[in-house]
């Protein structure tokens, strides 16, 4: 398989600098230039992440310097950050509108957002139908309650392929540990059309600088417009 950091690298070379932060760099955090500073956000410690993800013991994880919800980024101020880093992020994210609009939210005028998002032609959701529009507008309208469910069962059902007698329990066992599963899943031109719908519909301000398919992945690159 390609190597996907060295595209990741070149991109970030080109459009990060100042200030910024990544959230959830896990063991993989983005390589940066020099001339781009990062404090890393995760919504644990990594002593805690290590209890919830046995799957990393072997791997050296980065240590998180701001505690904080991802998604929502409470403790970060409006227009401090010169850029925001999400790689493999948004599609943990319940409310994939309201996430977007947050981490908007934090970045200067012409801040640019980073994101790498898994293609599911060629991950383990494979199998899985891709998100709707439609459900991902009822998702930030109506609150991810109504859905939370349906989206463990699916992760429990097609990705984890559990033995229909276990499928109730082990749905229940991941909701009650607040597993991070894939909630969503797009490939890129779905991807590409949930950002237009956030841009010209919900009114949203960003241009998109980049979409760049990377592999397994496809890198996508907004910067802010007042």
């Amino acid at each position: 398989m390609q190597d996907i950091s060295v595209l990741r690298r070149q991109i970030a070379k080109y459009y990060l600098s100042g200030k910024g932060i990544e959230i959830g760099p896990l063991h993989s955090p983005l390589d940066v230039p020099n001339n781009a500073k990062v404090s890393y956000v995760d919504r644990m410690s990594v002593a805690d992440l290590r209890k919830q993800y046995r799957e990393l013991v072997n791997y050296e994880l980065v240590e998180i310097d701001i505690i904080d919800d991802g998604e929502t980024l409470s403790s970060i101020a409006n227009e401090s950050m010169d850029f925001v880093i999400a790689n493999h992020m948004i599609e943990h994210c319940q409310d994939p509108i309201g996430t977007l609009k947050s981490w908007l939210r934090v970045l200067k005028n012409d801040g640019i957002l980073y994101i790498a998002v898994p293609d599911k032609r060629y991950t383990f959701d494979q199998a899985r139908p891709v998100t709707s529009l439609e459900h991902l507008i009822r998702d930030h309208t109506e609150g991810s309650e109504w859905s939370m469910y349906s989206h463990f069962e699916e992760w429990t059902r097609l990705v984890n392929k559990v033995p229909e007698e276990q499928v109730a329990a082990s749905v229940q066992h991941l909701i009650d540990i607040n597993y991070s599963i894939h909630f969503h899943v797009w490939t890129q031109i779905e991807f590409l059309e949930f950002l237009l719908c956030c841009r010209n519909k919900l009114n949203f301000t960003f241009q998109i600088e980049l979409l760049q398919k990377n592999s397994l992945e496809f890198i996508v690159i907004l910067s802010k417009s007042s």
